[in-house]
């Protein structure tokens, strides 16, 4: 693959750029390091003797600043191809830090002041010195030199070598390294087995009872459909996931280290662990290796470049639903010169931001004659909207085949209309009449299949994730729950909440209590027991919300979890208050209160929004909050109602302490456990949740309503007038780890009962191996 040339614009020898240096202002720039794994040296260069800056010393592998117009990642790729010839892919580049140079050489007339934008590059063996194709007037020379060597020479100031201060913020690239590849085996797989041990294995031989044989063979494809699900949501998580994700499957009968890499990111679905605030268990280093045969000058004898696919040590915000070096200010900067329609589509569940220079270096055109001059217009704004029918078409042609064909098997009527709707949908990106088909379904055989759920966009909460469930309806639970969704506009109308915010007409909630047979896509980490759909708010204004109850999932759960964390961290006297029950009960409460409370508002200006809109990447964690605390106030309402009986009070609120637990070890980056972290800190802070001096906890029934109520009005407010501020406020306040809640963690981290579970789906592994 080879790289447009284009005309540099660097501080050196450019009169607008050099201003920067005459001025000293602060600007930003990249560096670019090439990492030989096998020899573990880095590549230098020698800086042209014409350099206005430390002339014929030995630098980074590759630098540049960051042109007007320009984004981060391109400039790396640009100035490497520029500079050295190489032509390297998005997913060779991997962001490891940023770094502040401020320094004044030449007498004072050269002041720089950069925030430099690192990059690793990690190839597999030194590449060959034919291979480049040098500017000379950047670079005289290259030359690999261990990383030991360069660090010693550098922190002995040779005055050869560029300066840098390794015992500063530079020394994080030596630290990286000398950590990525002084691996002791034993005690990483030590490491890994104890993070595996923290979800229990569950078995899932769901029975059938009750599906007609028409549906049997329904099931067959949509277990199918779910596969492609899955492989949409590892692309959405990071653009190299899917290579890593197949590189980890194919070697892990390799070693037992490879064996317990696979299985831990098998749960993960990323190489960051959920449980541990996204925390990297894997680098780069055991990531895949690829091979570009023609990313540089060809050499005889040599096949080719081959490097590791990158990902970065912090797991980025914006998932793979944005450029990789794309900030909140950018996207906004952009957004504002949008119409209001395609601001609308630009924040909107069902598409992805790319770029345009993106785009035209990938495109065809830069495979051709090397060191091509061919020019790549930039547009003025370099993002644009593409949306999910476009930029997953193959996997979603292919879940549409399979779901029109199921639709064609059903004999239930409403499950046909669901998955033809949702076919259609999946090509024509137009998700509202299958929503309603959805909310809409009356059948044995239940599926959940689509983009819902946006906490993996943390940048925003704007993009929706693919996920999948497939079950079988609990004819029983599912009557008995019918008491909740039939009392919503009740408990609008009676929430603690002023008057003025509260919504007139809301609709009964459909409540489908299922046992899964299989999930997919995002269902990683922790297991949901059960979601409340959909998220469009258009519908939810409109129609209100659906419900669906994983019973066997909770049942799990309750026996694998939260029954050894009450047997902890809960007073002796009040461990028989925690029982199966109550833990459901309030399940089925919090997902009720999501369709409850605000959601289109009307903000001060008199402008109409949404909560989603105004909190952006906070609401994620104030809806799993509020969604809890008033489902736990809505609990008591309807036991004063004579709805539900009065022995439920205190069971439900000791469950309630225990489920604070559980969720919190989710990990504070996630929105269930920092929703929950804020919970137990407020009612810890009010008096309603008591530590005692064994280290276990009670529950004050005298103060744990008012606790409830306020905390309930607090976060209701806060959506109601979409104040981004107060929202923040209350997370960072309340949303962290405390002592009592630290506490808690070393006692079930010490006796290790399990944070969550991890479904084996025996039925549908049978079925599929049936059907070959």
């Amino acid at each position: 693959m080879f790289l447009p040339k284009r005309v540099k614009r660097r501080a050196f020898g450019n009169p607008g750029e050099g201003d920067v240096h005459r001025d000293g202002d602060y600007h930003r720039a990249v560096h670019v390091w090439i990492f030989s794994e096998s020899t573990q040296e880095l590549l230098l260069q020698c800086r042209a003797d014409c350099k206005d800056s430390w002339p014929g010393l030995w630098d980074i592998s590759s630098a540049g600043h960051i042109s007007a117009g320009d984004s981060s990642l391109i400039t790396a790729r640009r100035e490497l191809h520029e500079e050295l010839g190489l032509a390297l892919p998005m997913d060779a580049f991997e962001f490891i830090f940023v770094f502040l140079q401020e320094c004044v050489i030449n007498d004072g007339k050269f002041v720089n002041n950069e925030f430099n934008d690192v990059y690793l590059v990690t190839t597999l063996s030194p590449i060959p010195m034919e291979a480049f194709t040098l500017q000379d007037t950047e670079v005289s020379a290259v030359k690999y030199i261990s990383w030991v060597e360069y660090k010693s020479l550098l922190t002995k100031e040779d005055p050869e070598y560029v300066p840098y201060d390794v015992s500063g913020q530079y020394g994080q690239l030596f630290d990286i390294i000398e950590k990525r590849y002084k691996e002791n085996t034993e005690a990483r797989s030590l490491i890994l087995q104890k993070q595996l041990r923290r979800y229990a294995p569950i078995y899932l031989d769901t029975e059938l009872n009750g599906l007609t044989e028409a549906d049997k063979e329904a099931l067959v494809l949509l277990i199918k459909a779910a596969k492609v699900i899955d492989d949409i949501f590892y692309l959405q998580v990071w653009y190299s996931n899917p290579t890593l994700r197949d590189w980890l499957k194919q070697r892990c009968d390799i070693s037992d280290l490879d064996k317990l890499k696979w299985m831990y990111y098998v749960i993960n679905k990323s190489p960051w662990s959920c449980l541990d605030e996204n925390k990297a268990f894997l680098t780069t280093a055991d990531s895949a290796i690829r091979l570009l045969p023609e990313s540089a000058k060809p050499i005889p004898g040599w096949k080719g470049l081959e490097y590791r696919a990158a990902f970065p040590m912090q797991k980025p915000p914006g998932a793979n639903f944005y450029p990789p070096d794309m900030d909140k200010m950018e996207f906004e900067l952009w957004k504002s010169n949008l119409s209001e329609e395609q601001q609308e589509v630009a924040t909107g569940f069902f598409n992805v931001i790319r770029r345009h220079s993106e785009s035209n270096l990938d495109s065809s055109s830069l495979y051709g004659t090397f060191g091509s001059t061919n020019q790549v217009k930039v547009p003025i704004h370099d993002l644009f909207i593409v949306p999910f029918s476009h930029e997953y078409k193959p996997f979603l042609v292919k879940a549409s085949e399979l779901l029109t064909k199921a639709g064609d098997i059903t004999d239930c009527a409403s499950l046909k209309r669901l998955l033809k709707a949702r076919a259609d949908a999946f090509l024509s990106n137009d998700y509202y009449e299958s929503d309603i088909a959805w909310m809409e379904l009356d059948s044995k055989l239940d599926i959940t299949i689509g983009p819902y759920e946006t906490y993996e966009d943390t940048l925003f909460g704007y993009k929706a994730t693919f996920e999948a469930f497939i079950g079988i309806r609990d004819d029983k639970a599912t009557s008995q729950v019918k008491l909740f969704g039939d009392h919503l506009q009740m408990l609008e109308q009676n929430l603690p909440l002023d008057d003025i915010y509260k919504s007139k007409e809301v609709a009964a909630a459909p409540i489908r209590v299922i046992q899964l047979v299989y999930n997919a896509g995002d269902v990683k980490g922790p297991q949901t027991v059960a979601f409340n759909l959909p998220n469009d708010e258009r519908i939810v204004k409109d129609r209100g919300t659906s419900m669906v109850m994983l019973k066997n999932i909770s049942e799990a759960k309750f026996k694998h979890i939260l029954q050894p964390i009450a047997g902890v961290c809960v007073i002796e006297e009040q461990r028989k208050h925690v029982n199966f029950e109550s833990f459901f009960t309030h399940t089925i409460c919090h997902e009720c209160c999501h369709g409850i409370g605000p959601h289109t508002i009307v903000l001060p200006n008199g402008q109409e929004s949404t909560v989603r809109l105004e909190l952006q990447e906070l609401h994620s964690a104030l809806e799993e909050a509020k969604a809890d605390i008033v489902g736990l106030w809505a609990l008591k309402f309807f036991v004063n109602q004579g709805l539900l009986p009065k022995n439920l009070i205190k069971s439900m609120h000791v469950s309630f302490l225990a489920g604070c637990f559980r969720s919190i070890r989710f990990g504070l980056e996630e929105a269930h456990g920092k929703g929950q972290a804020l919970q137990f800190n407020w009612l810890f802070e009010k008096g309603a949740f008591v530590l005692h001096f064994d280290g276990t906890f009670s529950v004050d029934f005298s103060k744990v309503d008012g606790a409830v109520e306020s905390l309930s009005r607090e976060i209701l407010t806060i959506q109601a007038k979409g104040d981004k501020t107060a929202a923040r406020s209350l997370l960072q306040k309340y949303g962290i780890m405390t002592k009592p809640l630290q506490l808690a963690m070393e006692k079930l981290e010490k006796i290790e009962v399990p944070v969550d579970v991890a479904p084996v789906f025996c039925t549908a592994d049978k079925i599929l191996e049936e059907k070959r």
